[in-house]
């Protein structure tokens, strides 16, 4: 897989890709992340005419799915990996902010 940047392209969250480019960019088949889609890995966004349109957030998002599985996980295990990399994530950002809370009542 070819490394990709958020700033490559459009904004990170602009879903602009085709299926074919996404699936070019990324160097995986379309019907594989057809199948990523169907497991619940991706979320593509759709046009009214419901044509998958993939965003730079999508492609790395495949990308990690990729490393995961070259990694020796499974699809359910890419799954739950993700999942939890989300809710660190997550938990990160909420510690961050109550520090910043704490920080700003004492002043610093």
């Amino acid at each position: 897989m070819t490394a990709l940047s958020p700033f490559d392209g459009p904004g990170p969250r602009r879903a602009v890709y085709s299926i074919s480019v996404a699936a070019e960019l990324v160097g995986l088949a379309p019907q594989t992340l057809r199948l990523y889609e169907a497991r619940g890995l991706i979320e593509p966004d759709r046009t009214s005419g419901g044509t998958r349109r993939y965003s730079a957030d999508n492609l790395l998002r495949l990308q990690r799915i990729g490393n995961l599985l070259t990694a020796g996980l499974n699809l359910a295990g890419v799954k739950v990996a993700l999942e939890l990399e989300a809710e660190n994530a997550r938990l990160r950002a909420e510690l961050a902010q109550a520090r910043a809370r704490l920080s700003a009542r004492e002043g610093r």
